[in-house]
């Protein structure tokens, strides 16, 4: 099968871009990054119970800040789509806090039910969507800062986010279905819309292709599967991992997906026809990847420990793929 001009141009630049960096960022293990709608930070989540942001000059991260505060582990974070310095962290302290990068302060603390796993901001910047270990999604207001709704659900909750036209709500549970929800504007309540049959088992991480064309799923059978928006249709898998599949992220083009697990590489796949584009090296699994949203540079972090000497010790660093080879 003759290879097409895309991936041949990707594998050409992997080859000449290699490189990857670590950088360290907390004193525990790194549950979570996520880049700046800009790319000019990075923010790191981690068991430490704080949050770290970067800045990225050139091919490397100079640390900016830490932000303290959280009484327990940073699960998740994300930042505000459209403002480059608003972020939000999650923790298993039952609350979650937005940081802005330009005081370095926490300017919002909001109360929730439970210990917090997983969150996500809306696309138009209004709501923030948080869901606990007890399979509660809360939505707050971002301005306000109260919550609007919350859901509990029956069924084990793993991860949230919305589509991008910002009508319609989607979760992955522990059946291996992805359940859609609509908002009903007047009673803020979600609606359950559809029900799909993803996986055999867990279906655990998703996201969205910056285009709005694509989604991706994750799941513990190690299958990525990539679905069509409009129609609601599985168009391919993708079966290189071996493992339960942790994390997902989409190229700022929506060309590539790169997926990650306890098999020590992470998987770069051409989203239109499944090709292996490249596979990232890593010596322990991966908990969190993320694209840059203007290049071809990826952020991880893994269950690294520190070291030779002391293997015990976890090493807390994050993670560049895609740096020049010379660099």
């Amino acid at each position: 099968m003759a290879v097409s001009p895309y991936v041949q141009a990707m594998q050409e630049l992997f080859r000449a871009n290699t490189r990857s960096r670590e950088f360290p960022a907390h004193g525990a293990k790194v549950h979570s990054v996520a880049w700046s709608c800009c790319g000019r930070r990075l923010a790191s989540g981690s068991f430490d119970k704080t949050a770290s942001v970067f800045l990225l000059e050139k091919d490397r991260l100079v640390k900016e800040n830490n932000y303290r505060g959280h009484g327990d582990s940073v699960d998740q974070l994300c930042w505000h789509p459209s403002n480059p310095d608003l972020f939000v962290t999650a923790s298993g302290d039952k609350t979650i806090r937005i940081w802005d990068v330009r005081t370095t302060k926490c300017i919002a603390t909001v109360n929730t039910k439970g210990e917090n796993i997983n969150i996500c901001w809306s696309p138009d910047g209004q709501t923030i969507a948080v869901g606990n270990k007890d399979d509660v999604v809360t939505f707050i207001d971002a301005k306000t800062h109260r919550s609007k709704a919350e859901e509990q659900f029956k069924f084990e909750v793993n991860e949230i986010s919305w589509n991008n036209d910002n009508n319609m709500f989607f979760l992955t549970n522990g059946n291996g279905c992805i359940n859609i929800l609509r908002q009903v504007p007047v009673a803020a309540e979600l609606k359950p819309i559809q029900s799909i049959n993803a996986h055999p088992s867990n279906c655990i991480c998703i996201k969205f292709d910056p285009m709005g064309k694509y989604f991706a799923t994750g799941s513990a059978d190690a299958l990525v599967s990539l679905w069509d928006v409009d129609e609601l249709v599985c168009v391919r898998c993708f079966s290189r991992l071996d493992w339960p599949v942790r994390t997902l992220s989409f190229s700022h083009d929506g060309k590539m997906l790169a997926s990650a697990s306890e098999d020590h590489f992470i998987d770069i796949a051409e989203v239109e026809t499944g090709e292996k584009l490249w596979e990232v090296q890593c010596e322990s699994p991966t908990f969190t990847v993320a694209w840059h949203p203007k290049r071809p540079l990826l952020a991880f972090a893994c269950d690294d420990k520190d070291g030779k000497y002391d293997s015990s010790r976890e090493a807390g660093t994050v993670k560049l793929f895609g740096l020049p080879n010379d660099s």
